[in-house]
């Protein structure tokens, strides 16, 4: 079956915009024909960034009542959402905040509809909405209130590594009290659920970091391992969930262990994410597990000191799609 994968190419100044007529006018975009790509966007501004870049983009109108169609190449079926006022690249605008927001709202609904059976979210600016007036944390917390769900997991993916957080956006200092054992339960929870029943891996392993170096060294450099984490772990291996660890993230991240694993869960954002990022940038890729539907997004922000120049790189929007429609074909079956 062809999936529908809706795509919101996000802040119209930044490179969102660039990226989806780089990559629908690219070789790359052959890759991705067996799926019907919707752009939920402002038609004129992709057209104009379209004739910035020298391409001859086709927008073909989306019906959701018509049999679903793959979407051509130089090509991108299009769900219009209408500016307020005109974008310029690297120009923030705070007037034009709800169009995004429209966008978002449009993929969500669609995808809780089940006429999407993908969304994949190019990089918003968290600050001009605010500036709008509008409280918005981000792409997680936005699909999460939209679908009533009240834990996602942030996971990002580069090549065959997986890395999931127990925390996400805290300052380091708060990183300890933010990890319980009921929160990591649930954390290892939605993420063994995601790696079994989104990406059809029949017995997950998971390799668990250690909070503090050595993974605490019993006790000598902090006792979170022992009091908290380890504790967690068994009440979940007694459910039957193998877990690996907890370990030092020096000794987790490294080729024997991670062969160990599908996923390893990291306990704070700088513990896990570099060493990812290391590995496959321009490559990685979010997806967020535990909503009721597929969403991966691109792994980097808007760019504004680029947008316009033509010289965004596409990589991660690829990948993105490519998981979303991966993982949309898994989930026909």
């Amino acid at each position: 079956m062809t999936p529908r994968i809706a795509f919101t190419p996000g802040e119209p100044a930044g490179i969102g915009p660039e990226l989806a007529v780089k990559l629908a006018c690219s070789e790359r975009a052959s890759d991705i024909a067996s799926a019907q790509i919707i752009a939920i966007a402002d038609p004129d501004l992709l057209q104009q960034e379209a004739t910035r870049q020298g391409k001859a983009l086709t927008l073909l109108p989306f019906d959701p009542t018509l049999p679903v169609q793959a979407t051509p190449a130089n090509s991108l079926h299009i769900l219009p959402v209408e500016l307020a006022q005109a974008a310029y690249p690297g120009q923030l605008n705070p007037t034009n905040a709800p169009y995004v927001l429209e966008t978002l709202r449009l993929a969500a609904e669609g995808c809780l509809q089940r006429t999407f059976d993908a969304v994949v979210t190019g990089p918003v600016h968290k600050g001009v909405i605010n500036e709008a007036g509008v409280p918005f944390s981000g792409h997680t917390e936005f699909f999460a209130e939209k679908a009533g769900v009240e834990k996602v997991v942030m996971m990002l993916a580069a090549d065959e590594l997986r890395v999931a957080l127990a925390t996400t956006h805290l300052p380091l200092k708060d990183v300890s009290d933010a990890i319980s054992g009921p929160s990591l339960q649930q954390v290892l929870t939605i993420l063994h659920r995601s790696l079994r029943d989104q990406f059809r891996i029949e017995h997950p392993r998971i390799g668990v970091c250690g909070l503090n170096p050595h993974a605490g060294e019993d006790g000598h450099l902090g006792r979170e391992e022992i009091d908290v984490i380890e504790p967690a772990l068994e009440t979940l291996r007694a459910l039957g969930l193998n877990l690996i660890g907890p370990l030092p993230a020096d000794t987790l991240f490294t080729p024997p262990q991670l062969a160990r694993c599908d996923a390893v869960l990291a306990m704070y954002h700088d513990q896990g994410l570099p060493v990812l990022k290391f590995k496959g940038f321009g490559r990685a890729i979010n997806i967020t597990l535990g909503l009721p539907f597929i969403r991966t997004s691109v792994d980097h922000g808007t760019a504004l000191n680029i947008a316009g120049n033509g010289i965004a790189d596409t990589g991660s929007l690829y990948a993105a799609l490519s998981q979303a429609i991966e993982l949309a074909k898994l989930r026909q079956f």
